[in-house]
């Protein structure tokens, strides 16, 4: 690959960049101020929150981060199933047994690496700035490693489809950690290194689809996506490498058509943001003029400097009656406060601050809570399905490659080979989506079931297909249902139990007409 192409391109998806920049930055400073670093460079550990009088978005923007980290990607429950695009499969127990085995080993793999600190910031990224970038990563220690990239770094091309497939990366990394991984491919970057080592470098790493390649061949020069570490300086290619699948993840909040990159809740709450950062300043300025206001000081009846302490003595010439007094500037803090709180309640609503939190000092029952929660996870369904596309389907699909691919999946059956694997999401924000299909089962049986004593109309219902539907839909875990074996074998001992207790019955029935009948058959026979 030619090292000045790459350099190239870069500058043009920087210069078709620059306009989001300054609108990033201005989301970050008001509302993520610990990663306001796009068009400012600020020092390490600098003070980040001279800009921010009021908190309301910042709170906002952690509260619908950590409210889609806990509804999308939860690590205390399940939040995808593997199963099979063909339906007969799907009810077979070897299959069952191996999609279960499957997804535990993804979801230990989760939870042995750094994911999910790593993607609350993906989440933050997505809230404020609109787009969030990962790299994934094998690791030696932990089979996978993750990494939110800052939106700073990223430069970003979407194919005809409308998906991200490249990637151009700028950062900048300590000279001895380029020499470590790199080795001595860059003779600037190792006469640095040797200087000074902890000086820092610019690196662009560029992730692309390789069009020319042979498909025949897998070492990493013909994969489908080419890796090209280059030295933006000097134009030296430090490596080349690629991937099986596209490394990166690129979800976007939202996004309009004729864009590339992202729109977010804080950039729809900006101009509150700041106007209610604006007054804020002013009513604390108004504020402290009223509890500390200026003072009217005759110019030749005291003697300077007058002193506002408490317990200070102020001295005025005898026989005047000239008087210290406070200026009135006439402010009207409450009315300042009540357009404060209107600003506050648009920047929540921008941040869907309303729907996540249930409202308080409302009676409700817990079926209610319930149905309010599902409400509330229902309006987020537009955000849902771009994250199902652009985040979670090639997330899962990444991690279960690179585990398949380093043997630490379970072995398939002969049965399986072959089979698509499709994925479900059963996190509490899917199944929020479903729960209108039960609650509509559930009202048809309260429905019939009176009904069945006048007429069969249960005859209609598939009692297992509706415990199946009703299970799947709630995302019951498997290992706590029976399989089908199991039930047609608990069916067929019930059966068993049945006919043998109406055999009995009958026996004893007999019994009793042969013992009644005895009398009579006795009678006769003395005759």
């Amino acid at each position: 690959m030619d090292t000045k192409f790459l350099i190239d391109s870069y500058q043009q998806l920087k210069s078709i960049r620059q306009n989001w920049e300054n609108h990033w930055q201005e989301c970050a400073d008001y509302t993520l101020p610990r990663r306001a670093d796009v068009t400012k460079r600020r020092s390490r550990g600098d003070k980040r929150f001279e800009l921010v009088f009021d908190s309301t978005a910042i709170h906002a923007a952690e509260l619908l981060a950590s409210s889609l980290h806990g509804m999308l990607t939860n690590a205390a429950s399940p939040w995808f199933h593997l199963r099979f695009k063909d339906e007969e499969i799907n009810d077979n127990d070897e299959a069952k047994e191996w999609l279960e085995s499957s997804s535990q080993a993804m979801y230990q793999a989760f939870a042995r690496s750094n994911f999910q600190q790593e993607v609350h910031e993906l989440y933050l990224d997505l809230v404020v700035f609109g787009t969030g970038s990962m790299l994934i990563e094998e690791d030696e220690e932990e089979t996978i490693k993750f990494s939110t990239r800052h939106i700073s770094e990223i430069y970003i091309q979407e194919n005809t489809k409308g998906r991200v497939d490249t990637v151009y990366r700028y950062f900048k990394i300590p000279a001895r950690l380029v020499v470590q991984q790199f080795g001595d491919a860059s003779p600037r970057i190792a006469k640095i290194a040797e200087k000074n080592p902890y000086d820092e470098v610019d690196i662009l790493h560029v992730v692309l689809p390789r069009e020319d390649r042979n498909v025949t061949k897998l070492d990493k020069l013909n994969k489908p996506y080419g890796s090209y570490y280059v030295e933006p300086q000097d134009g030296t290619l430090l490596s080349e490498g690629g991937y099986d699948e596209f490394p990166y993840i690129v979800p976007r909040f939202t996004k309009s058509s004729t864009e590339q990159y992202g729109r977010s809740p804080a950039m729809v709450a900006l101009a509150d943001t700041k106007m209610l950062n604006k007054m804020s300043e002013t009513i604390i300025k108004a504020a402290q003029k009223s509890i500390d206001p200026p003072l009217l000081v005759p110019d030749d009846g005291f003697i300077l400097p007058v002193k506002t302490v408490p317990g200070g003595l102020n001295f005025y010439r005898s026989g005047s009656r000239d008087r210290i007094e406070p200026l009135q500037i006439g402010a009207n803090i409450p009315l300042g406060l009540n357009y404060e709180e209107q600003r506050r309640d648009a920047i929540r609503k921008a941040f869907y601050v309303d729907q996540l939190l249930l409202a308080q000092n409302i009676q409700m029952t817990a079926t209610e809570v319930l149905q309010r929660n599902e409400e509330k996870m229902r309006m987020l369904s537009p955000v849902l399905g771009r994250l199902q596309s652009e985040m979670l389907q090639p997330l899962i699909d990444r991690v279960f490659n690179l585990l398949l691919r380093k043997k630490q999946m379970p072995l398939a059956p002969e049965i399986l080979q072959g089979q698509d694997i499709e994925i479900e999401y059963v996190s509490p924000l899917a199944r929020a989506q479903r729960t209108g299909d039960v609650q509509s089962a559930v009202r048809a049986l309260e429905i019939l079931a009176p009904l069945n004593q006048i007429a069969p109309v249960l005859d209609y219902l598939d009692t297992d297909g509706f415990v199946k539907h009703v299970s799947q839909v709630l995302g019951v875990p498997a290992k706590i249902l029976r399989s089908n074996e199991e039930v047609a074998e608990i069916r067929n001992q019930r059966a068993q139990a049945e006919a043998q207790a109406a055999q009995l019955a009958q026996a004893q029935q007999e019994a009793n007409i042969a013992q009644a009948a005895a009398p009579m058959v006795k009678a006769i026979n003395t005759k």
